[in-house]
């Protein structure tokens, strides 16, 4: 049973053939860790609990993607890719030339048919999109994680939800594809204000969302936060966090394509949600909650 638009519809809206994403760490920090806006980062983050192990920032864009195609190679010959860069905040210089030059570096590695930028809202401005307009394929991809500025604010985020609603508006203007990345369970919000995120994203150009679950990384100040008793974050199960998926896929726009519900962060790196579930045993629990709304 399809249960809503996925990502693999949206790329074959694209692209012939089977397309893989590759992770690409190309040595960014984030404004809000070096001091451009911010220090110490969203307080959720710890970078290495999303990153491939095939992804070495030291070894070059050209590299990484190499060995990431060996490593999907082996069980898919037939395909080709997207390079995807990933970690933390892959428009963040001041030397566009520079950022344009990784960009087509990727691009000229065989078998690479476009890009994937991840971004923060606050890190886009119309000249850069003017000229990523013109690169063979190239998609940007938000951090919004909310549209509550009372959260963004209290997971240090640094940035609003107008300036990812204005990203959005000029990158779709730029006629480029655009996504955004939203966490469901950050502290202090409750299921009608996720919900109430979905509704504001029906109401921009956004082609797919990317959702999951609030984890809790060892290392990252959140986990202090919460060790220490100064606030609590939701303590889904399984069955509760998905029925709260069934309801965002009823709730979003039908034309907007939902890559994922959950992520899985290294095990020793997690501390929670420890579920134990596969993606496909994830989504069969979606498909059962939303036959009972």
């Amino acid at each position: 049973m399809k249960i809503h638009r996925d990502f693999s519809d949206f790329l074959a809206s694209h692209f012939q053939g089977k397309m893989q994403k590759l992770g690409v760490d190309a040595g960014f920090s984030c404004p809000n860790r070096d001091g451009t806006i911010g220090r110490g980062g969203c307080t959720y983050c710890n970078n290495h609990s999303f990153s491939p192990a095939y992804c070495r920032e030291l070894e070059g864009v050209t590299a990484q993607i190499e060995r990431g195609k060996q490593f999907f190679a082996r069980k898919y010959p037939e395909m080709n890719y997207l390079a995807y860069f990933q970690a933390y905040t892959n428009t963040h210089s001041t030397d566009t030339d520079r950022l344009m030059g990784l960009y087509r570096e990727a691009l000229a590695v065989d078998g690479v048919k476009g890009i994937i930028i991840g971004t923060r809202p606050d890190c886009v401005d119309r000249d850069l999109l003017t000229r990523l307009a013109r690169l063979p394929w190239v998609m940007m991809e938000y951090g919004a994680e909310s549209s509550h500025n009372t959260t963004l604010q209290r997971v240090n985020r640094c940035h609003t939800w107008e300036q990812t609603a204005e990203a959005v508006r000029i990158t779709a203007e730029a006629r480029i594809p655009v996504g955004l990345h939203l966490i469901m369970g950050l502290p202090g919000e409750t299921e009608e204000d996720m919900l109430t995120t979905i509704d504001r994203v029906n109401l921009l150009p956004v082609d797919t969302v990317k959702i999951h679950q609030l984890q809790l990384l060892r290392g990252t100040r959140m986990a202090a936060d919460v060790e220490s008793g100064l606030y609590d974050i939701p303590r889904f199960s399984p069955e509760q966090y998905a029925l709260l998926c069934a309801k965002i896929t009823r709730r979003l726009r039908s034309d907007i394509a939902i890559e994922r519900f959950v992520s899985q962060a290294p095990s020793e790196l997690l501390i929670y949600p420890r579920w134990g579930l596969k993606n496909y045993q994830f989504t069969h629990l979606v498909e059962k909650s939303l036959l009972s709304l």
